[in-house]
């Protein structure tokens, strides 16, 4: 991003194609203060200090008082020295000058140096940091509690009519050659806007399964000036300036992040795997209903093992079933578990197994399982099921449709019964516990509960038809 801009916010200011698009104006207030923030100065004491920590430099100035280290700061902005405390020893304080006052921060070392959430390699970032931090924090406060109160981001007019054409172009192209130029060429185009844009311009396209999808917001250090895709203003420091989605790439202030809605669209560049993956946003980078794993699976399965004994409850070997969850990661849809390959079936539905015991989330959501599992304990079967029914409409979105995929799938595996020997019942011991997990990780939870994590995947395999 640039720090300055010709364009404006109106839709107006959109290109007839994407490749000319300009971005909004980013607002450089804050970084302009950034720039008049005072520098650190080291205080570098004249003499040795025996009990200097191996971690500090010539700025510690061993145990000396307040009054001694506001004397050594000389009222100099941005002046710093570190002491040992006097009052309790083996502990550390940083003396830092700012705004005509000596202001004293308890100092920490676990391998990098902090005094709050922020961990620096030296002394010098740190207090660069926190020089940039309270001069801004200091000369825009009210300026920055007003910054999520009218955002780019709500100002979608320009990205209305942009997502619109990329639409139509990623549109006409389903119809066209699949030949590598094309693919480029698109690729070029939606990777010239920002993630922001990208947002918009995917979550309008032809057959986008628009599932809401929260943000995977992580601390980022942002290497150069970077700007708020939420706000459009400066994210000011040296480290940890902001927040990334970790999914779709969006770089925001940490305090707009609980500002932004959930809207998440995937970057396919930024899925590294199929399994261990959040399932929403599997199906969101690969723009499905579910995930592939599990239509792929299902679909060999139904090809050629229907009528395998003990289907689902038979193991297959454990390292054959590490090779299918290396080749989706690797080659996602494009895997091959046919039979040339995999020729035991148990293979592939253990791979499918595992693929839901992997999900950080599982098919039956941590926030619904307890629902679910006051619902079993329901003696009504009339009661049981309608609460069944009630819970369900609960599961997000993608969840819900993988639930429902699969229950269709068991409910078929149930109709062979005579040749496979399993029932729903048999069904639900091997897929309760692979389903659905209690949010605390209690071994003793988990156990007590099995009967009703097996009943709620009976009730659900036997009445798929009623409750999805």
């Amino acid at each position: 991003m640039a720090a300055s801009s010709n364009s404006s916010l109106s839709g107006s200011s959109v290109s007839s194609d994407a490749e000319e698009y300009q971005p909004p104006i980013w607002k450089s207030y804050l970084y302009q203060l950034q720039q008049e923030a005072p520098r650190p100065k080291r205080i570098i004491c004249p003499g040795e200090v025996g009990n200097r920590p191996k971690y500090y430099g010539r700025e510690f100035h061993g145990i000396i008082s307040r009054e001694q280290a506001d004397e050594l700061l000389g009222g100099v902005e941005g002046a710093y020295i570190l002491r040992e405390s006097q009052r309790q020893p083996g502990c550390y304080t940083l003396a830092l000058r700012f705004g005509n006052q000596t202001l004293n921060y308890r100092l920490f070392y676990d391998g990098k140096h902090f005094v709050g959430e922020k961990r620096f390699e030296s002394i010098h970032d740190l207090v660069t940091d926190g020089l940039i931090t309270l001069y801004i924090e200091t000369k825009a406060s009210e300026y920055i509690s007003k910054m999520t109160t009218n955002p780019i981001y709500e100002h979608i007019g320009y990205a209305t009519l942009l997502r619109e054409k990329v639409s139509r172009r990623l549109s006409r192209s389903k119809n066209e050659s699949r030949k590598a130029s094309v693919t480029n060429e698109e690729h070029t185009a939606v990777e010239k806007i920002s993630s922001l844009v990208r947002r918009a311009a995917l979550s309008h396209n032809d057959n986008h399964f628009n599932y809401k999808k929260t943000h995977n917001f992580k601390v980022h250090t942002f290497r150069g000036p970077h700007w708020c895709e939420y706000c459009a203003n400066f994210m000011w420091g040296l480290i940890a300036q902001g927040v990334r989605c970790s999914d779709c790439g969006l770089n925001v202030h940490k305090q707009c992040s609980k500002h932004v809605p959930n809207d998440c669209q995937p970057d396919l560049k930024r899925i590294k795997k199929v399994y261990c993956c959040d399932l929403t946003t599997l199906v969101k980078a690969h723009n499905m209903q579910r995930p592939m794993v599990v239509d792929i699976c299902i679909r060999e399965i139904e090809a050629r093992g229907l009528k395998s004994e003990g289907l689902y409850r038979v193991s297959g070997f454990t390292e054959h079933i590490e090779d299918v969850k290396m080749a989706f990661d690797r080659d996602g849809e494009k895997a091959d578990i046919s039979a040339n390959i995999y020729p035991d079936i148990n293979i592939i539905t253990g791979a499918l197994k595992l693929y839901f015991r992997d999900l950080p989330i599982p098919v039956i959501t941590y926030d619904t399982y307890s629902r679910f599992i006051e619902a079993a304990k329901i003696s009504s079967a009339d009661e049981r099921l309608e609460a069944v029914h009630e819970v369900l409409m609960l599961l997000p979105p993608a969840h819900y449709e993988t639930l429902r995929y699969l229950m269709i799938h068991l409910k078929k595996v149930t109709l062979n019964e005579k040749d496979n020997f399993m029932n729903a019942e048999n069904l639900g011991i091997v897929f309760g516990p692979t389903l659905m997990r209690p949010p605390e990780d209690s071994t003793l939870t988990s156990l007590h509960d099995m009967r009703y994590q097996k009943t709620i995947v009976q009730i659900l395999i036997e009445n798929e038809d009623v409750l999805f």
